[in-house]
């Protein structure tokens, strides 16, 4: 097993996933979850300026001993001139305060459509800045499809990258963007490995938005079942085993969870998706659903 369990924190300061009815994680629980992950050997946290609270929420924990990775902000403009420098600069100052951590491991640009606008370089000069201090240790940028990693690759030198990758979002798989990272020594952490927990629900659970995509959700369902899997040990096996994967992200709501997700990730064997790669961005992208619609 190359991979390693990294803990996503998005939970710990907004109400994230189509799955989650238990809303934010309670403070209360933060330090449990930190503890189990530490004893089990997960020491990635993946956090960012704009997931409400969560970097306040650890750093009143003693976070000292994991690998901390924070976003920075969104800029979303035709053009980044220099007092957006001056905003990832302060944003990422404050990001160290509420972390309660004179420097982190990895800092990405959150959007990374910001790094390839006219300006962009000014964006990542300002990160490389950071890094030369040794206020962090990689910087890269936080990607959605394949177009922006071949992009990032032609025009930057970055050390560290997340991307989304679960059974039916295999685009950076199929499009070898994995392997052209891995050739350039980038690191490379893997999110949406449930793709917001819609691959752990029941099918009598799944919200009317993904009705279309109900013959290929129910193949889904039966694969799992026929090559000896749960939902959670096909979906962490899948991407755990995938060539050039470093670390695989995980958002949990509570410690059982947790539990789950430490032993299912130890489970031998690989799960087969080859059936159920889906290059629908409507459908892989959870920036796309329309759920409210229902």
């Amino acid at each position: 097993m190359k991979s390693s369990l990294g803990l996503g924190t998005v939970q710990f300061g907004l109400e994230y996933g189509v799955s989650n009815k238990a809303g934010k994680v309670h403070a209360d629980n933060v330090e449990s979850l930190l503890a189990l992950s530490y004893d089990s050997g997960v020491d990635v946290l993946d956090t960012a300026y704009l997931y409400g609270d969560s970097e306040k929420v650890l750093g009143e924990q003693n976070i000292s001993s994991f690998k901390v990775v924070t976003k920075t902000p969104y800029f979303n403009k035709d053009e980044i001139v220099d007092e957006d420098v001056n905003r990832l600069i302060s944003s990422f100052k404050d990001s160290l305060l509420r972390l309660n951590l004179k420097n982190i491991y990895g800092l990405l640009i959150h959007n990374a459509d910001d790094l390839l606008v006219s300006g962009g370089k000014k964006l990542f000069e300002a990160m490389q800045n950071l890094k030369k201090k040794g206020f962090v240790e990689k910087i890269g940028a936080s990607v959605y499809d394949s177009g922006q990693v071949d992009l990032l690759i032609k025009k930057y030198d970055f050390d560290l990258v997340q991307v989304p990758i679960n059974v039916f979002d295999q685009r950076l798989i199929n499009g070898k963007q994995i392997n052209k990272l891995k050739q350039k020594n980038i690191e490379v952490h893997v999110r949406s490995v449930f793709l917001q927990g819609l691959l752990l629900m029941d099918l009598d659970e799944i919200p009317d938005y993904f009705k279309p995509k109900m013959p290929v959700l129910k193949r889904w369902h039966s694969s799992v079942k026929k090559q000896g899997f749960s939902q959670l040990e096909a979906a962490l096996s899948f991407v755990r085993d995938i060539e050039g994967v470093d670390v695989v992200l995980v958002g949990v709501q509570n410690i059982q969870q947790l539990r789950d997700c430490i032993k299912a990730f130890a489970v031998p064997g690989q799960y087969n998706a080859a059936d159920l790669s889906c290059e629908d961005p409507q459908f892989v992208n959870p920036a796309f659903w329309k759920l409210d619609d229902n």
